[in-house]
């Protein structure tokens, strides 16, 4: 028995998800072209990378079910995502697709079994590991949204926007000092 399977899985992917649709729904479209730096993503190209995030293991451990990534296509893959991101669309459109990729995803992760997740994915010859579970593998889509909602929480600070996770915070503490103040 573990104590983290798809269903924790799913619902920490869920969580992580939510609040990059919050930042996604607090950036006003038309900064959605805003670059926080020269050779950078788009704030919107960088919502559409998190929303292909998920493609990947998708194809990888749904689609194709694979046991090893040797022979796995991975400049073509890769060309195939990064046309996606240039993709010009609204900040609306963009919001759906991050919102009905992750509910996709969320909604196959809650029917995984930790026989699936406990198996293992061979890589392909002279990488290190040689292996991963695919719990590990799929963890990563929630690490690596992670990694961009940081990115992108930056860039909120930069176009002076206050993330929605700070002002929850501020709230709090404001809260839990005026209960003091008047106990």
């Amino acid at each position: 028995m573990t104590y983290y399977g798809a269903k924790e899985l799913a619902e920490s992917f869920r969580t992580v998800r939510k609040n990059t649709l919050l930042i996604a729904e607090e950036i006003p479209e038309a900064q959605y072209g805003y670059r926080g730096a020269p050779e950078t993503r788009t704030v919107g190209e960088m919502l559409a990378h998190i929303s292909n995030a998920t493609s990947l293991q998708e194809r990888i451990h749904r689609t194709e079910r694979r046991t090893t990534l040797e022979g796995f296509d991975f400049p073509a893959f890769m060309t195939q995502m990064l046309a996606r991101e240039k993709q010009p669309r609204s900040k609306a459109a963009t919001i759906e697709m991050v919102r009905t990729d992750g509910d996709r995803f969320a909604s196959w992760l809650d029917g995984l079994t930790e026989d699936v997740l406990a198996e293992h994915v061979a890589f392909p010859a002279g990488m290190t590991p040689t292996s991963k579970t695919r719990f590990e593998m799929i963890l990563g889509v929630k690490e690596h949204e992670m990694h961009h909602r940081g990115q992108l929480m930056l860039i909120e600070r930069m176009l002076g926007i206050v993330p929605h996770l700070t002002r929850d915070m501020q709230a709090r503490i404001a809260q839990m000092t005026q209960a003091k103040a008047t106990a």
